[in-house]
Parts: structure tokens; sequence; C-alpha cells
């Protein structure tokens, strides 16, 4: 194998945005019955007058809309909120794993979905809450495809908002010809996540944030994935970046676990969705 060809493999697999156990499903009416078995992806659901917006669950590279919401769907769920999550970014021959087709489309796929949830509940905005790519990706729809109409706040776990240099590697590519080229035609999601990407360099012209549209991200210091980590960081009116160790000293959480599994981030995204009744995020916010 060429040594430029052995770069790929390691890239790909760094930058996945939720490194889970993949649950398997036959299509998307299987996740359907499987997600709405569980609560959520229920088009039956009339947001209440204390949760009165929808909110979209927006996945990572390399997951699907079941896997990487295992935990946070349940958790939103359980308090009250109608919850819906999509399938995006598909490749053809590619089963399972989502999140990999060019960004640009991915953000379209994303505006049909929140038509869908605005259609079915009624609501006339949703929340969207995402990990890795999935809290970037939805600021190209707000951004150019009339999102800001349709969405209240967006919250991203990790999100790879200005892009990742994967702890140095992605400036290997430079020294292996063809190397980009290639990452760019197989999955070009990765490629659009590479700092200085020219997808990240339309998205982030002009600033990082629109008007009417609140920001939070929620970040962790042991990130290996999105690196480094601070780069998830927004920059704008109305945003409010968080270190989840800033809130507790005991997380350990790295990249794939602060989306699916860490009850401080899934705290911290039920402040943001509801500032009005936040609390304080701390240790034994785990238990909550």
């Amino acid at each position: 194998m060429l040594p430029w060809k052995r770069l790929i493999r390691p890239l790909a697999a760094l930058l996945l945005a939720a490194a889970a156990t993949t649950v398997p499903a036959t299509s998307a009416a299987a996740d359907t019955a499987a997600t709405s078995s569980r609560g959520w992806n229920d088009y039956a659901c009339k947001p209440s007058s204390a949760h009165p917006r929808p909110v979209v669950l927006v996945h990572g590279t390399f997951a699907n809309s079941v896997d990487n919401w295992l935990g946070l769907a349940p958790y939103l769920v359980n308090r009250g909120y109608c919850v819906y999550s999509l399938d995006y970014g598909q490749l053809p021959g590619v089963p399972f794993f989502n999140g990999l087709g060019p960004i640009e489309k991915s953000a379209q796929q994303l505006d049909t979905f929140v038509d869908r949830v605005l259609a079915s509940t009624g609501a006339a905005e949703v929340d969207l809450v995402g990990h890795s790519q999935g809290g970037m990706m939805p600021r190209y729809y707000l951004k150019f495809l009339g999102g800001a109409a349709e969405v209240n706040a967006l919250v991203g776990i990790a999100p790879s908002n200005h892009g990742t240099t994967l702890g140095g590697l992605t400036q290997l590519l430079d020294y292996f010809p063809g190397a980009a080229d290639l990452l760019s035609t197989a999955t070009p999601a990765l490629a659009d996540q590479v700092v200085g990407s020219p997808f990240l360099k339309k998205l982030n012209a002009g600033g990082d944030t629109v008007p009417g549209v609140t920001y939070t991200v929620i970040a962790t210091k042991y990130d290996e994935v999105v690196t480094p980590y601070r780069s998830q960081f927004l920059t704008g009116p109305n945003v409010r970046n968080v270190v989840v160790q800033d809130l507790c000293a005991a997380d350990l959480s790295e990249h794939a676990a602060i989306g699916i599994i860490d009850r401080i981030a899934f705290h911290e995204v039920t402040n943001a969705l509801d500032p009005a009744h936040a609390t304080p995020t701390t240790c034994l916010s785990v238990i909550g």
C-alpha cells in the first residue's frame, strides 16, 4: 500500500464524530420504528407550553440517527420535549455510517427535515442540538439556507466549528501527493472539516453567527478529535461557550463520550434549551 493511502485510514478513523457501537437498521422505516418506540421521532408528539419548540438532534460523522442519541434523546423526552433525529450525509453503498457526504448537501437534508418537523408539530421554530459535525453543519443551514427563520437555538456538543488539525495529523496531507484529493472524493465531509478547507472558509467568512439565533458550545478539554478543543468555540452575540471541566473537574469525557453518555453535557443542553429555568450544572448533575 502506498504511504499516502495509509494516511487516509487514520484520518477517517480519528475524525469520526461519534465512536459508538452502531445499532443496525435495515431501512429508514426501521430506524423510525426503533426510535419512536423509545419515545423520540414520534410524529404524534405535540409540544407543550413548557417546551413549545421541538428538538432536532443532528448526529456526527460516521454516526446515525439512532446510535448517537441513545443517551440524550431519552433524557430530553423524559423532560417533556418532542425530540426528533435525522440521518444525513449518506454515501452510496455505505450502510449505517452517515455524515460522510458533502456538508453543503447535508445542510439541505437538515432543511428538509426541519420543515417536516415543523409541519408535523405545528411549531413556529425548532431548537437544534448536534454532536461534532452535527453541531457545525447546521450553521450552514442557518447562514445560507434560511434556517435562521426556523431555528431558535443551536447547541453544539464538541462541534467542528473551525475544523480540526487532529493533533497536527492533517498537516501531513501536504506531504503525500493526491491524499487530499482522495479524502475529498471518498469522504467529502472529512475533507470539509479539515482546518482551512474551502467549506470552512465559506462558512466562517463574515462571522460565526447569524442574528436571531442563540448559540451554545459545549466542549471538553480532553477532545482528541476536534483539536485544538478551543477551536470549537464561537464568537458573536448570543453565544455561550462552555467547557464541561469548568463545571465538574472530575468529568473525563473525550469527544465521543461527551455527546453520547455525558450527563454533565446533557444538563447544559437543557439549560440552553430552556434558559429561563436553567439550574447550575455541577458534578451532581450526573444523577439528575
